[in-house]
C-alpha cells in the first residue's frame, strides 16, 4: 500500500491511546465484500488490480492494509488530494478532463449532492448497497440516498453534543443548560461573574449555523433533482436567529475563529466554556487541549422546546465511487469493506465515530470510559444523539458553493450592525442567484 501525505483533518478522529474503542460486531460475514456482493464484484476481487482512493482520513490507512491482506491480489493506493473544497475542485477537474479521477473518493455529506446531481458518481444500489438501509443511523443514510439511488456509503457521522467545562460551571454555580433559553442565561451569568469568560466562540460558520437550524426544526433547503428551494424564514430558523441574536447583541460569544491558536487557548484556560459540536470532538480536545483533561464533560444539546430530545448532525463523510473509476467493482468492494465490514470496526477502534447502528449499540462502545471527561462514558450521550437526529434534512446540490459565500453574506452579522436574519436573507439571495445561473429551477 502506498500512502501519500495523510494529514489529520481537524475534527476527524480520536487519539487511539486515549479513547481505545473496542472493535465491535460490525464486521460480520454478512458485510464481507466477497460473501455478500454480486458475482461480478466477487470475480473482480479474485482477479485483483489497483484501487486508487482519494481520502484524508488517517484510519483508512489500516483499512487499506487489512483489505490488501484479505484480498492479496488487490493493491490499494491512498492519496491525500486535499480536504474540503481543494479535493472537490481536483475531483471535478479530473472528471471534466476524463482522466486522473480516483476509483473511490471521500466526500462530506454536504458536498455529495453536487456530484449526484451531475451524475458523476455511481449509483451503488445495483451493487447491492440498498440492503444497508438498516445498517446505518438515519442521518448519514439519508445523506447518501435519494429515491431508490445510493450515491455513497456512510463512513462516519457527527451527531451533536454539548461539551462544557465542568470546572468553570461548578466554580460559578451554573447548572448545565437543558434549553437554549437556559443557555443564554448561563452565558450571561458566566460573563458577568468573569468578563473574560464567554459561553462559546462564533465568528460565523456555515456548518455550525445549518446544524443548529436543523436541530431547531428549520428546513431551509429543498432539493428535488434540479428543482431547488432556499428559504431562511421558517419557524425553526427563526427560533435559532432569535436566540443567537441575543448572544451577538450582548457580546456573549467570543469573536475567536475555531481551530485558531486563540481558540485552543480559550478551551484550555476556561475562557471558552462550551462547544455545541459533532461527536468527533473528543479527539481534538484530547490532542489539542491536554492541559484541560478532567475539566470537561459531555451532555445532550440544549433543546429549543423544553422536554424535547432532538439533535442534528455536524460533519461526517462518505465514500463514493466516481463514474470515471477504472474498476468500479473493486472500488465498490473497498467502499463496502471500509464502511460496513471489518474495516468499519477497525476505524472505530482507532477513534472514528461510527455511522453504523451495530457499533453505536454495542456494549464495549457504550461502556468506553473517556479519561479526558473524568471517566465519563461519553459515547452513551453521542449514541443517544445519533438516534434523535431528524432524518428529513436536505442540502443544496451546490452546498459547497453556498458555504463558500457564507462569510460574505450571513457572516456580516458577526462584524457589523447587520442582523443575523438579514444576513441569512443575503445568504439566501446569493444561493438563489447562483442556482439560477447554474440552470436550477428555484421555488
Amino acid at each position: 500500500m502506498r500512502t501519500h501525505s495523510t494529514r489529520r483533518l481537524l475534527g476527524a478522529l480520536a487519539v487511539a491511546s486515549a479513547l481505545a474503542l473496542t472493535a465491535t460486531a460490525c464486521g460480520d460475514s454478512d458485510s464481507d465484500a466477497a460473501d455478500s456482493s454480486p458475482k461480478d464484484v466477487k470475480a473482480a476481487l479474485e482477479k485483483g488490480g489497483k484501487v486508487t482512493v482519494w481520502a484524508w482520513e488517517p484510519t483508512l490507512k489500516k483499512v487499506a492494509a487489512d483489505f490488501e491482506k484479505k484480498y492479496p491480489e488487490v493493491d490499494v493506493e491512498l492519496v491525500n488530494a486535499g480536504t474540503g473544497d481543494k479535493q472537490y475542485t481536483a475531483l471535478q477537474n479530473a472528471m471534466a478532463a476524463g482522466s486522473g479521477a480516483p476509483d473511490v473518493a471521500q466526500v462530506e455529506y454536504y458536498a455529495l449532492g453536487q456530484f449526484a446531481i451531475a451524475k458523476s458518481v455511481e449509483d451503488l444500489a445495483p451493487y447491492g448497497a440498498k440492503k444497508y438501509d438498516k445498517t446505518f443511523t438515519p442521518g448519514p443514510w439519508n445523506a447518501v440516498t435519494q429515491d431508490k439511488a445510493v450515491y455513497a456509503l456512510p463512513m462516519d457521522s457527527g451527531p451533536m453534543a454539548f461539551f462544557y467545562n465542568k470546572k468553570v460551571f461548578d466554580k460559578h454555580g451554573v447548572k448545565v443548560p437543558t434549553t437554549w433559553d437556559e443557555y443564554v442565561e448561563a452565558a450571561r451569568t458566566l460573563h458577568k461573574a468573569d468578563p473574560k469568560i464567554f459561553i462559546t466562540n462564533d465568528t460565523g460558520d456555515a456548518g455550525a449555523t445549518t446544524s443548529l437550524i436543523w436541530q431547531a426544526g428549520g428546513r431551509p433547503y429543498k432539493a428535488d433533482g434540479t428543482n431547488v428551494g432556499v428559504a431562511f424564514d421558517d419557524a425553526g430558523t427563526k427560533k435559532y436567529t432569535a436566540t443567537w441574536q441575543k448572544l451577538l447583541d450582548e457580546k456573549l460569544v467570543a469573536p475567536i475563529s475555531s481551530w485558531s491558536d486563540a481558540w485552543y487557548k480559550g478551551l484550555a484556560d476556561g475562557s471558552l466554556a462550551t462547544l455545541s459540536i459533532g461527536a468527533w470532538m473528543p479527539a481534538n480536545l484530547t490532542s489539542g487541549v491536554p492541559a484541560a483533561s478532567g475539566d470537561w464533560r459531555v451532555a445532550p444539546l440544549p433543546q429549543w422546546t423544553k422536554g424535547d430530545r432532538t439533535s442534528a448532525e455536524n460533519g461526517g463523510s462518505s465514500l463514493a465511487v466516481p463514474k470515471a473509476a477504472k474498476n468500479k467493482e473493486l472500488a465498490y468492494a473497498f467502499t463496502q469493506f471500509a464502511t460496513t465490514g471489518a474495516g468499519a470496526s477497525s476505524r472505530v477502534a482507532e477513534g472514528a465515530f461510527p455511522a453504523t447502528r451495530a457499533d453505536l449499540e454495542s456494549k464495549p462502545f457504550l461502556d468506553t470510559p473517556f479519561p479526558y471527561f473524568g471517566g465519563q462514558k461519553a459515547n452513551q450521550v453521542f449514541a443517544e444523539s445519533a438516534r434523535n437526529v431528524g432524518a428529513d434534512w436536505s442540502y443544496l446540490p451546490y452546498q459547497v458553493y453556498a458555504n463558500s459565500v457564507f462569510n460574505d453574506t450571513a457572516g456580516k452579522a458577526y462584524v457589523s450592525s447587520t442582523t443575523l436574519s438579514d444576513g441569512l436573507k443575503a445568504w439566501q439571495d446569493a444561493s438563489v442567484k447562483y442556482g439560477k445561473d447554474q440552470g436550477f429551477t428555484l421555488d
